[in-house]
């Protein structure tokens, strides 16, 4: 491979996927705490609203209790379908081997100090890793639909 061409390769498929897995990595994380925070929440403020309800002293709380409840319901299902934390650590995971396979081939490091073709050498694995990860997701989407069925 020659140097103009593994440059494009860095700017137009490494940095691309890269920024790609960040990304996910950090909608998926963010949705993971919501959903999860939520559902603590949710679960603590539901005994006392159960307790407000048996003093009588918060007329229709029994409504709000059997909606928060069921709130609760739904973010525990979501919690478990949407697989956001099996997302966030794959995707993370992916970017950091990406960033540590860039810092090997920079510093001739294993494999790299010793090929002429260090430039293939990185291209084939970057695009393993990438292809693992796609496996990966396929798998964590096939467990989802498993269990939602």
């Amino acid at each position: 491979m020659d140097e103009e061409a593994f440059k494009k390769y860095l700017k137009d498929r490494y940095e691309d996927q890269m920024n790609w897995y960040s990304k996910k990595a950090s909608i998926n994380k963010s949705r993971y705490q919501i959903l999860q925070w939520s559902v603590i929440i949710l679960s603590a403020i539901v005994p006392v609203m159960v307790a407000l309800e048996a003093t009588d002293k918060v007329p229709g709380i029994w409504v709000l209790t059997i909606i928060v409840s069921i709130l609760l319901a739904i973010g525990t299902a979501g919690v478990k379908t949407f697989k956001f934390q099996e997302n966030w650590i794959n995707f993370r995971s992916t970017a950091e081997k990406l960033i540590q396979e860039k810092i090997f081939y920079d510093g001739r490091i294993g494999d790299y100090g010793n090929t002429d073709n260090r430039e293939s050498l990185f291209v084939e694995r970057v695009e393993a890793l990438i292809s693992g990860e796609g496996a990966t997701w396929v798998s964590t989407q096939k467990k989802k639909e498993g269990a939602t069925a």
